[in-house]
Formats: structure tokens, C-alpha cells, sequence
């Protein structure tokens, strides 16, 4: 089964987000501005899997692993990958062994990695990784493990079960018309949906339910995450916050979370209900991947650790200026 944005079913990949002023793009080109590509994809919802949910498409092309192309790239990352092992003093022997090649391709691979700036030479059989050699085992690590994670939560699941609430009472073996509520995967008997499933358990209205032999699309708005920057305690905390225009801000969200004492209190104060004040960033970008609109208020000293977990979950986001503070 697949979910897609209003517009249409579409493979996309979206960057690592850039962070220009206050403002989180998808992408930039290489003067500073948005490149065409990013916006584009910025613009597209794109399909994955939601945690503990329903099966969508997880971007894969555009991001796919060199390692996973050709056989040469991945001789080359397992070989870097024990240069960074065994540095600084690296036997092209023990090297060999552990990849399955031969010394001589070992030292060829070697000096390729040298001449890239992957790794430098100190002496004899003295090798270590440069920042760049890191940089790329980091990235193709990145992609292997979105990889690992398609085979594991597309692939496998797809043909497994999932869990559903149960907007009726219904039987074990009955057909259900699925849909996505609140963020939560929701099973009404019939199949007048353009998305259906059939059940393996019985179960009551309300209740969860478990669905497998899924068909067809269910439709899904992006979700969306906006950061609200609360100063810290040491510059007046949430003394200094505009009530009414915090509350305000998180008006319209279907998930509120507080990351920071200060942002605690200020959302106290404002009278507005925190989901949690624990992992603010994974939550939100758990409830953007099930299309909610989430609100992560952040003491600015935590604002980093949110995003990170935002460029992590692919989510686009965006970081209010830090002026929502009265005047004194």
C-alpha cells in the first residue's frame, strides 16, 4: 500500500536541510540560494514508512548508497573502513584478509584514497583518514542505513500486518476501507475507500485491529514542524516570552512539544498543552511523517539538538526568529 500527497505518487529525494537565517530550506546551490532541484523537492511530500504505522515508498534513487551500485565503491568503502580501524599503523596484509582482496589491490585502492584526500599518508604503513575520507564514510553509512531501513520497513512489512483502530465493530477476515486520521491508521468495514485491507482479528469500535493484504493509496498532506525559539533562563527565560503570541503560534498544531525548562514553563504560562517535553525533536518529526503540523518550543540553547533530529527524520522545518519576547 502507498500514500501520496495530493498531487500524486512520486519518488523524491529531499536534502539534508540548510539552515539560511532563522529560515530551514530543503537545499541551496552553490552561491548561497535555492537551487531549482531543492525547491522542487521542498515542494513534493515525499513516501516512507511511518513509525508504528502504515507502508509508504521511502526515497531511495537519488540517494542510493555508491556502495550498493558497483562492486568498486564497495571495495573502496570496506577498505577505508579498515584503514580507520586499524590507524595509524595499517597492514595492507591484514587489510586484505579482512576484505577479500588481494595486497595488490589493497595498495591500489590505497593510493587512490590518497590522491582523493580521503586518507593521508604518514610513513611507512602509516595511514590516517582525512576529514573528507570521514565525511564520505559518514554519508554512505547514512545511505546504507536508509537502505537497510526500505528492505526492513517497506520490503518485509509490506507482506506482514499492521495495527489499525477500529472506527466499527468488525470480524476477523473482513474487508476494511483504511484511512489516516489524527495520524493514527483507522480500519471502517467496507471497501468503499481508495485504499483497503482485510483483518486478521475481530474487534470492538475503537479498539485496534490488525490488517494485512493492503491495496491501493491513501492520500496524505505533508506534515510540517515549526521551531519556536524561548530565550534562556539567563537572559529572562520565560519571563520575557509574549504569552499571547506563543499561544498563538501553537493554535493551529496537532502536536505540541517543549524541549528545555524554559519552554516547560513558558508554554505553562501560556496555557497551552504539551504532548511531552522528552526527544521534542524525534516527536515532531514522528508526527510530521504521519502529516500532522507539530510545534517544537525550544529554549535556544536546545534548538540544535531539535533540528538535528529534524535533518535526521527528513522533515522540513522551519525557526522562528527569537524576538517573541516582550519588550522590557
Amino acid at each position: 500500500m502507498e500514500v501520496r500527497d495530493d498531487d500524486g505518487v512520486r519518488e523524491r529525494e529531499v536534502r539534508r536541510p540548510v539552515a539560511v537565517g532563522h529560515v530551514v530550506h530543503a537545499g541551496t546551490d552553490g552561491a548561497g540560494g535555492e537551487s531549482g532541484d531543492a525547491r522542487r523537492r521542498a515542494a513534493e511530500a515525499g513516501r516512507r514508512r511511518v513509525p508504528g504505522g502504515f507502508f509508504i515508498a521511502r526515497r531511495l534513487r537519488a540517494g542510493m548508497s555508491g556502495a550498493l551500485e558497483d562492486k568498486r565503491t564497495a571495495t573502496r568503502l570496506r577498505i577505508l573502513v579498515e584503514i580507520a580501524d586499524r590507524q595509524p599503523a595499517v597492514s595492507q596484509g591484514e587489510v586484505a584478509e579482512a576484505v577479500g582482496v588481494t595486497s595488490q589491490a589493497v595498495s591500489e585502492y590505497t593510493r587512490q584514497l590518497v590522491e582523493d584526500g580521503y586518507v593521508e599518508k604518514e610513513g611507512r604503513s602509516r595511514y590516517r583518514v582525512t576529514k573528507e575520507g570521514v565525511d564520505w564514510l559518514f554519508q554512505e553509512a547514512k545511505d546504507l542505513r536508509r537502505f537497510a531501513d526500505h528492505v526492513t520497513d517497506d520490503v518485509l512489512e509490506s507482506v506482514q500486518e499492521d495495527a489499525a483502530l477500529a472506527t466499527e465493530a468488525v470480524e476477523a477476515g473482513e474487508t476494511v476501507t483504511l484511512s489516516l486520521r489524527g495520524g493514527h491508521l483507522h480500519a471502517t468495514p467496507g471497501d468503499a475507500g481508495p485504499a483497503t485491507g482485510v483483518t486478521t482479528t475481530a474487534a470492538e469500535a475503537d479498539e485496534d485491529v490488525s490488517i494485512t493484504g493492503f491495496e491501493g493509496v491513501i492520500e496524505m498532506d505533508p506534515g510540517s514542524v515549526t521551531v519556536v525559539q524561548v530565550p534562556p533562563a539567563r537572559s529572562g527565560g520565560s519571563r520575557t516570552v509574549e504569552l499571547d503570541r506563543l499561544a498563538e503560534a501553537c493554535a493551529d498544531a496537532d502536536v505540541v512539544v517543549a524541549a528545555g525548562v524554559e519552554a516547560v514553563v513558558s508554554l505553562r504560562k501560556a496555557d497551552v498543552a504539551v504532548e511531552t517535553s522528552l526527544a521534542a525533536g524525534e516527536v515532531a518529526a514522528a508526527g510530521a511523517a504521519r502529516g500532522l503540523a507539530a510545534v517544537v518550543v525550544a529554549t535556544t540553547d536546545l534548538v540544535g539538538r531539535v533540528t538535528d533530529a529534524l535533518r535526521d527524520g527528513d522533515v522540513l522545518y522551519e525557526v522562528t526568529e527569537a524576538a517573541r519576547v516582550a519588550e522590557r
